[in-house]
């Protein structure tokens, strides 16, 4: 009778069992390494892939440490405890790390708060380590690719620039080589002087590639981009009062510094293409002011405008300047320059004619501001 009564399931002992079985398989089954760390931040728990991917020890601090390839990612204890402070998961993209040992490799770490359900209180935290070496590599071998197709062309586009000046210097020499033995001696010159034209152009169009590829770099210390805008305007103070052109500047006093050597370059290809705009007088607006997390800079004139086709002015060589008159990587080489603040720069039509160029950088990319913080919201 009693035996004929037993339940046909398994006792609730034995089921926890399972379910903590379970739940230890889920943990080490995982595609990432995952490591739980208390308040005092020693590691708790780690999975298998966790002990392949980062250094065995007692502190996740010293672990980090010693795993990190990147200088950039040293105060692990802060990150761990911003995480448990806040509340709330901070991540690490593409983080270089030393993986065992081979060459180093890349993760991505997630840092989560680990909480207590039954008074929501924080007791630690949870950190999720996947490796990410091959992506990266596999993005870095297609941005190689890239590169590559990117330079054939540009190689191309080079070759058909400088062939022309060559080819016209090639016939003004022979031309020059007839007459010499005549007394037309005049002719010879102005054969020669084209010649001399076109070695120009070519010097012109070396130079402008050396800068594109980034061999040169202009000396310029710190300082306010204000100051940096007025430095480039000074540059061509006598070609702005020649042409009649009136400049107007609208500048936030409280701007931040940046290391101004390639942004005075920018600015003064921006100012120059302006003053070209307008032959004939007319007048450049210049306003810095900030705008969600970033630095402002506009160039507004008031000239011919821009092309219908303007999608493409930042393209290398793409210029609408009669032959001779510019190599069309001017707005190219600005582009990249603006870039490497983690910026960006665009051209649109002006308000009423011409054309504006903006140019947006991030407060992260500058650098302090003298006496005041620098507002975000507007000016």
């Amino acid at each position: 009778m009693g035996q004929g009564n037993q339940p046909d399931h398994a006792p609730p002992a034995e089921t926890e069992l399972d379910a903590a079985r379970l739940t230890s398989g889920l943990i080490e089954s995982l595609p990432v390494g995952l490591v739980v760390f208390d308040r005092q931040l020693a590691v708790v728990v780690r999975n298998r892939l966790a002990e392949t991917l980062l250094p065995v020890r007692d502190s996740l601090v010293e672990s980090l440490a010693e795993a990190s390839h990147d200088s950039s990612y040293q105060d692990w204890s802060g990150a761990l405890r911003r995480t448990i402070e806040t509340r709330r998961q901070t991540r690490f993209e593409s983080v270089a790390f030393r993986l065992g040992s081979v060459d180093p490799g890349f993760l991505n770490l997630a840092i989560s708060p680990l909480f207590d359900e039954k008074n929501q209180q924080v007791v630690g935290g949870v950190l999720v380590a996947e490796d990410v070496t091959a992506r990266m590599s596999m993005e870095q071998r297609l941005a190689v690719s890239e590169r590559m197709a990117a330079l054939g062309k540009l190689a191309s586009r080079v070759a058909h620039e400088l062939n022309n000046p060559l080819d016209g210097i090639l016939r003004y020499i022979n031309l020059a080589l007839r007459v010499l033995d005549t007394p037309d001696h005049e002719r010879a010159v102005r054969y020669l002087a084209e010649c001399r034209r076109g070695l120009q152009r070519m010097v012109s169009i070396v130079s402008d590639l050396l800068e594109f590829s980034r061999s040169t770099r202009t000396s310029f210390g710190s300082g306010s981009i204000n100051t940096v805008i007025e430095e480039a305007l000074r540059s061509y103070e006598s070609k702005i009062r020649e042409q009649g052109v009136t400049v107007v500047c609208s500048f936030n006093e409280k701007v931040p510094t940046v290391r101004g050597g390639n942004l005075f370059q920018v600015f003064c290809n921006l100012i120059k293409n302006a003053l070209d705009a307008m032959p004939q007088g007319g007048t450049l607006t210049v306003s810095t002011e900030f705008a969600e997390q970033h630095v402002v800079i506009c160039f507004e004139d008031t000239g011919v405008g821009l092309p219908p086709d303007h999608q493409r002015i930042f393209e290398p060589f793409f210029t609408t300047k009669a032959a001779g008159q510019g190599t069309g990587l001017g707005l190219s080489i600005c582009k990249e320059m603006v870039e490497k603040y983690q910026g960006r720069i665009q051209a649109g039509p002006g308000q009423d004619a011409g054309a504006v160029f903006r140019i947006q950088i991030p407060l992260d990319s500058c650098g302090p501001v003298a006496g005041a913080q620098p507002q975000t919201n507007g000016s």
